[in-house]
Formats: structure tokens, C-alpha cells, sequence
């Protein structure tokens, strides 16, 4: 089971990424812009992802994923990390958002992180 340790190891060692406290928890950021949080006591993250994503996730997965009531206009998502299946799945999650968040030139520099395995 993944920890806020594993969240934030994997988080920093995608390229560019800093973390920062804000709103008094973990976020961390590519490139200056937000795309990981540590909320919930550090049991939980949130990441981006597509609303239509996000709804079929939460759908699919309700033990895993859910919608906070003041994040649902936005394109973010929280994942209980005791209910993720380890560090494979936690490490997509993380590569998922950062792309979503991360400049061109960092996409253009790392094209395939991220992406599922022969996609």
C-alpha cells in the first residue's frame, strides 16, 4: 500500500517538479504549476484529471476515487491511498497529471512519460 513517502519520491523524481506547503499541505508542481496534493492528513491524493475521466473513474471505482464538494468545477480528483494496488498504479496516477500539467517543452523533452506501456 502507497504512502505519502511513495507520493512524494515518485512526485520529485519527475522532471522539474518541486514540492511547496500551500493551504497547509504537501503540493507539488512542474514547472511552477500544481498538479499533486497530499490532503486528508496525507491519506489521500488529489491529482488532475479530466472531469468526463473523473466522473467514469469515480463511477467505476467509488472505494478508490472520489470528487471533493470544492474541487467538483475543477478537473481534479482525490485517490484513497490505502485502496491503491501499490506503486505501479500510484506512479501512473502521478505521470497522468504531471503531463496535464507540465509546459510543451517538458512533454516535447519526455514523450513517453506518462503514457500507458506500448501506447
Amino acid at each position: 500500500m502507497p504512502d505519502a513517502e511513495d507520493v512524494r519520491r515518485i512526485a520529485l523524481s519527475l522532471p522539474d517538479t518541486t514540492e511547496k506547503t500551500a493551504w497547509s499541505m504537501p503540493t507539488f508542481r512542474v514547472a511552477g504549476k500544481m498538479f499533486a496534493t497530499l490532503p486528508e492528513e496525507e491519506t489521500s491524493l488529489a491529482v488532475r484529471c479530466p472531469k468526463e475521466e473523473r466522473d467514469e473513474l469515480v463511477l467505476a471505482e467509488p472505494e478508490k476515487f472520489w470528487i471533493a464538494g470544492h474541487e467538483a468545477q475543477f478537473a481534479w480528483v482525490r485517490a484513497r491511498l490505502a485502496a491503491l494496488e501499490g506503486e505501479d498504479e500510484l506512479r501512473d496516477i502521478l505521470a497522468d497529471s504531471w503531463r496535464q500539467a507540465a509546459p510543451t517543452r517538458l512533454l516535447e523533452a519526455h514523450p513517453r512519460l506518462g503514457l500507458p506501456a506500448g501506447g
